[in-house]
């Protein structure tokens, strides 16, 4: 036979775990507003540094040197310089391209569209992310060293920087 006060202990036992889960979920909650109000805190600090860098800084225009020339009268015979006397103009003729660089060997494979090209000729390579000038010190054709190379010709030149596909090689005169 039960005793008379079992039921009402484990009444009383089941009762205390429900309030005690009840505590749990409450204090979860409470735990989980305040992580986030202070996650918005944390946001909203951030912004507004942000905000002040921004309007702190100041773009500045930038400084223009300007070359003043004479328009001349009408009448006079004298010419206007519209260039700096320190740029000089270089006459450069696109004789051909670059198809393939061998990076191991400082090689590129240029393509002669036109033109004629020899050994100590002086040319400038250039592409969208190449530029640069050198004379030509060694040319080779099918492994045999040339001095010279003729229109629709392909041949291995020996290059100091980086060159690249689609690059183009203009002959300086």
């Amino acid at each position: 036979m039960p005793k008379k006060g079992g039921k009402k202990k484990i009444a009383k036992k089941k009762a205390l775990k429900k309030k005690s889960i009840k505590k749990k979920a409450t204090k979860k909650k409470i735990s989980k507003k305040k992580s986030v109000t202070k996650k918005k805190v944390l946001k909203k600090k951030t912004t507004k540094k942000a905000v002040k860098k921004k309007t702190r800084t100041k773009a500045k225009p930038a400084s223009r040197s300007v070359v003043k020339t004479k328009v001349p009268e009408m009448g006079t015979s004298k010419a206007v310089s519209t260039l700096a006397p320190s740029e000089t103009v270089q006459k450069e003729e696109a004789v051909g391209t670059v198809t393939h660089y061998y990076s191991h060997l400082n090689v590129a494979v240029v393509q002669l569209n036109r033109g004629i090209l020899k050994t100590g000729d002086t040319i400038h390579i250039k592409g969208t992310t190449t530029d640069f000038t050198q004379t030509v010190e060694s040319m080779e054709y099918e492994h045999n060293q040339i001095t010279q190379a003729i229109e629709g010709q392909s041949f291995g030149l020996r290059v100091k920087e980086h060159a690249r596909e689609h690059d183009t090689v203009y002959l300086v005169k």
